[in-house]
């Protein structure tokens, strides 16, 4: 049988490396134009619009908010936030399950960017790609919920690698499921040792002004032309 050789070509390398690329102009823009980037991500029912609510009313009446919602399909969680009474919209993203940077970037002048201090991401419900594929954001957040377990960071370790700060939700409900937060902490620390953790329940409030103040101190230094590690 003849031996025939094909060329073998690593797309997945390439396309990530444009994205990068993409991702640090994207964020050279935003900074010129004083608007804050923040990439909320997680697995699906984690409660990443809930907690945006609660933060949207903390933060509405010191920043101008925009968020955009990133979804297969449906536009739920785009309502839900317009109904806070901040500028929200709904990005379909054709099947794809996660947003890139050319993407975001859509998204961003759609949603129109000049007279917003903060656009919040929610990234689609995905513990997986979301992680791999540079958005452009200023910082990534992942919000994991009590009801995953605390061995989340060891299954899904890129996307802790990635996070700037991680919120623990549901802690309302740890008495009812077999989680240990102090474990989850150090599950976290293996992956990402530096990052901020808040342990939070977007039901009862609690842990969300910890949270607020984070964020806000984040993106007042951005607004002053402040440098970020």
């Amino acid at each position: 049988m003849e031996d025939i050789k094909v060329s073998i070509i690593e797309l997945k390398e390439t396309i990530l490396e444009d994205n990068d690329k993409d991702a640090d102009l994207l964020r050279e823009e935003l900074k010129k134009d004083r608007t804050y980037y923040l990439n909320v991500m997680s697995s699906p029912g984690s409660g990443k619009t809930s907690t945006l609510v609660q933060t949207i009313r903390r933060l509405k009446d010191t920043f101008r908010i925009g968020v955009m919602e990133a979804d297969i399909d449906s536009d739920v969680d785009a309502k839900t936030i317009a109904r806070e009474g901040v500028k929200s919209i709904q990005v379909h993203t054709g099947g794809m399950c996660h947003l890139d940077a050319d993407m975001s970037r859509q998204g961003l002048r759609e949603i129109g960017t000049e007279d917003l201090d903060l656009v919040i991401l929610e990234n689609v419900g995905n513990l997986v790609c979301p992680a791999e594929f540079d958005t452009g954001a200023v910082k990534n957040a992942v919000i994991l919920s009590v009801p995953e377990g605390d061995d989340k960071p060891l299954k899904y370790p890129l996307m802790f690698e990635k996070a700037d700060v991680v919120l623990v939700n549901k802690i309302d409900a740890m008495e009812v499921f077999d989680f240990d937060l102090e474990k989850l902490k150090k599950n976290i620390a293996m992956r990402n040792p530096d990052v901020p953790v808040f342990a939070v329940s977007a039901e009862t409030g609690e842990g969300i002004d910890a949270w607020c103040e984070w964020l806000k101190e984040e993106v007042s230094s951005f607004l002053k032309g402040e440098e970020h590690a």
